[in-house]
């Protein structure tokens, strides 16, 4: 992630969410920017999104959190909503996490969510610290319910194989 730096603030987060704006209207992308709620200043905590980039009935999670934020489940409980959000639309099926595989704290939360690591997969690497491998994890609708997400979020399992709200 390359525009992933110590230096992303508010106004950052503002100005990627503006520049996302057409990926929400032609629904090839849904960024969110993860924030304190607890902060009267609504502080940065990081950002997350689902990308349609991996094919037909699937979205993939992206998520950064800065590093002065780190090792609170901020990844994890924003990964848990977002598959639930993903797998309420009619057209989903699948939801993937994708992460380099040296980052063991990318990786714990799909492991944390009961995702299923499929693969690893060379790639052209995109920031200096990656090595150009990259896990692929997946969690199926029809996994949703046995995964430790509904406990996380406190809802329902979903019915018929689709999340309800």
């Amino acid at each position: 992630m390359p525009w992933a730096t110590d230096a992303y603030d508010l106004a950052a987060t503002e100005d990627f969410l503006r520049r996302t704006g057409g990926a929400w209207l032609d629904g090839t992308a849904y960024g969110y920017a993860l924030v304190a709620t607890d902060d009267p200043d609504g502080t940065v905590l990081g950002s997350a999104g689902l990308h349609r980039r991996i094919g037909p009935g699937a979205l993939e999670i992206g998520y950064w959190v800065h590093s002065a934020h780190t090792r609170r489940g901020i990844a994890t409980r924003a990964a848990a909503v977002l598959t639930r959000a993903a797998l309420d639309l009619a057209d989903t099926t699948t939801v993937e996490i994708h992460h380099d595989v040296t980052n063991a704290a990318s990786g714990a939360v799909p492991k944390r969510l009961g995702y299923t690591l499929l693969a690893t997969v060379d790639v052209t690497p995109e920031a200096p610290a990656e090595t150009g491998r990259r896990h692929h994890w997946q969690i199926r609708s029809a996994d949703y319910p046995a995964s430790p997400i509904p406990a996380l979020l406190g809802g329902d399992p979903p019915r018929g194989g689709r999340v309800q709200r």
